[in-house]
């Protein structure tokens, strides 16, 4: 493996190389601790206990902790926060992987493992390598970067064709659209592409969704299973 191979790496390296290798390690070892399905819940940091995606998440961080699934998100505050403290209050296994910034990402107060990573790269390896589906709720260029990061990975065969549950019609709905009319028509990409995506308003329909695909193994982006528990 990749990974195993930058652990075990015993030659001369420059700081920063071993500094994220380092974070490998930790990220690694976090992971491993997660003993059960998880999901990762992205969303915006910027919103508090009385928006309506705070108390969405926070429903459906109890939701996956009560089906058995472990939350893992980025460890900040707003949506992050609330998918944690949902799982926390549920009894489930809260998982945070922050990011050190110079505003908005103080780790939240709800998580049972964590750590604060310095570069992106490794920290967004493990919102990957930890998930068995992701659940995007609404957010900035972040979130942003998170949804196609995921879809890309997906496309190319790099994780298992899992699905990515996108909360709040009203939010994703034009972006839905865009592929629709701009990639899909250029042929830039796939029809099965685009319909990787699931569009929901109900936290348990989102969480349904992650549990169906899971326990059926969606071998294909469309499988039956995973259409079915997204009508």
């Amino acid at each position: 493996m990749d990974d195993r191979r930058i652990l075990e790496h015993d030659g001369a390296i420059s700081g920063d190389v071993r500094r994220i290798a380092e974070e490998f390690r930790i990220g690694f070892q976090l992971v491993e601790q997660i003993d059960r399905p998880a999901a990762t819940v992205f969303g915006s940091a910027r919103v508090g206990e009385d928006h309506p995606a705070y108390r969405s998440a926070r429903e459906a961080g109890r939701l996956l902790a009560e089906a058995g699934f472990a939350v893992v998100t980025g460890g900040g505050p707003g949506v992050m926060e609330a998918a944690n403290r949902g799982a926390q209050e549920a009894g489930g296994l809260s998982v945070g992987f922050n990011i050190d910034l110079p505003h908005e990402q103080e780790p939240n107060p709800y998580l049972d493992l964590g750590h604060t990573f310095g570069h992106f790269y490794s920290r967004k390896v493990m919102l990957v390598k930890a998930s068995e589906g992701f659940l995007m709720f609404p957010g900035g260029f972040g979130t942003f970067d998170e949804l196609f990061e995921a879809l890309t990975l997906i496309q190319t065969g790099k994780v298992l064709n899992f699905p990515v549950v996108l909360f709040d019609t009203d939010y994703w709905q034009g972006l839905v659209d865009w592929l629709q009319a701009q990639p899909l028509a250029h042929g830039m990409i796939s029809p099965e592409d685009e319909e990787l995506l699931f569009l929901t308003d109900e936290p348990r329909k989102a969480v349904e969704t992650i549990v169906a695909c899971y326990e059926r193994r969606c071998a294909e982006p469309l499988s039956e299973a995973c259409k079915a528990a997204a009508e």
